[in-house]
């Protein structure tokens, strides 16, 4: 019997099955289980299971390896800083997501879907589940949509891999949809919301920041889509202030789902306890790129996000933090590794620190790209920039209030709005913020520079890397994709193109 892959075991806290004949309902039904899923808990799994999957692996080791972020003396481990090709990595997100956060969704929905009294608690699902969804088609190109988690409602073992243009069409319709419907005379998730505990006005407006984002998305494939719902999204209402940013919040315990997933899985694969920046796992420091750009800008976030190992404590000040070059390969050890920066354990790589998923400083600064293309006229590009970098700042107090950088008139000074420079050159700035803005949401700057090509960075040409010297555009498929459900991926390969890290997906065209 082949064995097949958790992506198409769908049901999983639904329990066991009752039984075809009533004369053996009792012999068949187990006391242990829950027969009818609870989809307050259930939703609350799906938050937690959405923003922890794999996080090291897939942010650290891949995404912030690419886009220059991290770097790592070790050659085994820099797949994304070498571009490197290892099943582990590249795979670990396609395999995890399916059976974790899209399944548990996906019952959340079928739990509620027929009861009027629920429709909040129905559309705030169709919401995750887009904004799921389009984490791993971002990573991915085409994959299985339609027909995923299927299972236990349709009997669909072995799905269908969608286009990623019809994925996209489909999510951002959903987005619209779901916005639409919220009402605030209904109840919602409440608590069992850990994003905003069940408020539905902030769901909207969630909605239609993630709509902003992926109607962005299209400018290179279809710049009058993009238009379309960019301008939809802008009339719907995005996210403009922080109160209404989407910020998970965690605590240091008891379990380790509780635990910001950007600490721990860090931490304990990597920059472990301990080791004080001396002999960290896989090598991992913050990338000379970064840390040069935050240098050279004077750019204060650089003592929130980064600090040197000097003796068992942190200096978070900007003149001691020294990135590491990428495509690096040196051993043993380096004897000065002890030197370089690595993340603040007392800020992004706290245990317990509120994860930021979608804020105001993205929605600001890509509502500046909106002003800079001509599709939005209320405000001119410089101000939104300017409140993108501002927003920015004042999220630092995610981390506690003394992070908070209260003033930015000094950087936005030293470093103005090219009001009067080209369109590309306004994109350059914009952009840049954003990969320095969103710092730990590693997938989506990297989404985000695959689509602008901002800010410029050099690629390295490691000996043996896979993609001749250049940045990687996509995650290849898990091999275990291709023993269980080759038929269908070998459809999706024909229509995307060759499985490998320099084939483009469909918006990256």
């Amino acid at each position: 019997m082949k064995k097949l892959t958790l992506l198409y075991i769908t049901g999983i806290l639904l329990g066991g099955m009752t039984s075809c004949s009533k004369d053996f309902e009792e012999i068949n039904t187990n006391p242990n289980v829950v027969e009818k899923p609870n989809p307050n808990y259930i939703f609350s799994k799906a938050q937690l299971d959405g923003l922890n999957n794999n996080y090291f692996a897939t942010n650290i080791l891949e995404c912030g390896g690419m886009l220059q972020h991290y770097a790592t003396y070790k050659e085994a481990s820099g797949a994304g800083d070498k571009y490197l090709s290892n099943e582990v990595y590249y795979s670990a997100y396609f395999n995890q997501a399916y059976p974790t956060g899209i399944n548990e969704t996906e019952i959340v929905i079928d739990a509620v879907k027929g009861n009027p009294t629920d429709s909040n608690k129905l559309n705030i699902a169709r919401i995750w589940r887009a904004y799921l969804y389009h984490r791993i088609t971002d990573l991915y190109g085409d994959i299985p949509y339609s027909q995923a988690a299927k299972a236990n409602t349709s009997s669909i073992f072995l799905p269908k891999y969608d286009s990623q243009e019809s994925i996209y069409k489909d999510l951002l319709k959903e987005l619209d949809e779901a916005a639409t419907a919220l009402d605030a005379s209904k109840t919602s998730f409440g608590k069992a919301d850990f994003l905003y505990d069940g408020d539905v006005a902030k769901w909207k407006k969630f909605s239609y920041s993630l709509m902003l984002r992926l109607g962005m998305r299209l400018t290179k494939v279809d710049p009058a889509l993009a238009k379309t719902w960019v301008t939809k999204a802008i009339a719907g209402g995005v996210i403009i202030n922080g109160t209404d940013n989407a910020v998970m919040r965690y605590t240091d315990g008891p379990n380790d789902i509780n635990r910001n997933p950007v600490g721990f899985d860090s931490r304990r694969q990597d920059f472990t306890a301990g080791s004080y920046g001396q002999k960290n796992v896989e090598g991992g420091k913050l990338g000379k790129t970064f840390i040069d750009l935050l240098k050279s800008t004077a750019d204060p976030r650089i003592s929130v996000y980064s600090g040197v190992w000097q003796g068992t404590t942190q200096n978070t000040a900007i003149a001691v933090q020294k990135g590491f070059p990428n495509g690096t390969k040196t051993a043993p050890t380096p004897a000065e590794q002890g030197t370089y920066s690595e993340p603040n354990q007392s800020t992004v790589f706290k245990y317990d620190a509120p994860l930021m998923v979608i804020s105001n400083a993205e929605t600001n600064l890509l509502l500046a790209e909106a002003a800079a293309r001509g599709w939005y006229t209320n405000e001119t590009d410089k101000d939104l920039y300017e409140k993108g970098v501002k927003a920015s700042f004042l999220n630092m107090a995610i981390y506690g209030p003394t992070y908070a950088i209260t003033d930015a008139t000094p950087y936005l000074t030293l470093n103005p709005f090219n009001t009067a420079g080209s369109f590309e050159a306004k994109m350059n700035q914009i952009h840049t913020q954003i990969y320095i803005a969103l710092f730990v949401d590693e997938q989506e700057v990297y989404s985000n520079w695959r689509r602008t090509g901002y800010p410029v960075l050099v690629p390295v040409n490691f000996p043996g890397n896979v993609t001749n010297g250049t940045i990687p555009r996509r995650f290849k498929y898990p091999t275990s994709e291709y023993s269980v459900n080759s038929t269908n991926l070998a459809e999706a390969v024909k229509r995307q193109g060759e499985d490998n890290f320099t084939t483009k997906i469909w918006w990256d065209k």
